[in-house]
């Protein structure tokens, strides 16, 4: 059982890798976003007010805070992203999405559609991946920010 454990964990990831890599380039060339970048503006798609707290952003992507400030900064610069300051508590800052990151992410959510249809589309039927769907959905029911 170990084996088989180990076996299908390396499958995974090395899928997850082969996918991001797939994904990365058209975001780049295409969006001039990382796949990182896109996760992180789906996280914030979903939130309320479009906006959450670095920590919060963190914890979703299993990253850490500075990580998402590093992300977040040149995502500001052009227009994707905001600050916005608790007006209670000056030390917590929110990251939230602005119109501008809205389109883009629409723009960028067509895109990883297309390439997703390309990794499944030869290789399985609807019923098989509905099925691995629900499979993998096991492993992230209980992760924070289901971006599903």
């Amino acid at each position: 059982m170990e084996d088989l454990c180990l076996k299908t964990t390396l499958r995974l990831l090395q899928s997850a890798d082969q996918i991001r890599a797939r994904l990365s380039g058209d975001f780049s060339s295409v969006h001039g976003l990382s796949v990182n970048e896109v996760f992180l503006l789906m996280h914030l798609e979903r939130a309320p007010l479009h906006r959450l707290s670095r920590i919060e952003l963190a914890r979703r992507m299993h990253i850490s805070a500075s990580t998402i400030t590093r992300m977040a900064a040149p995502l500001e610069k052009i227009g994707v992203v905001s600050r916005q300051v608790d007006s209670r508590d000056a030390r917590l800052a929110f990251v939230v999405l602005t119109e501008v990151g809205l389109e883009k992410l629409g723009e960028a959510r067509a895109t990883f559609a297309k390439q997703s249809g390309y990794v499944f589309r030869d290789r399985w039927t609807e019923g098989e991946l509905e099925q691995l769907s629900d499979l993998l959905h096991r492993l992230t029911a209980d992760a924070p920010g289901d971006l599903t």
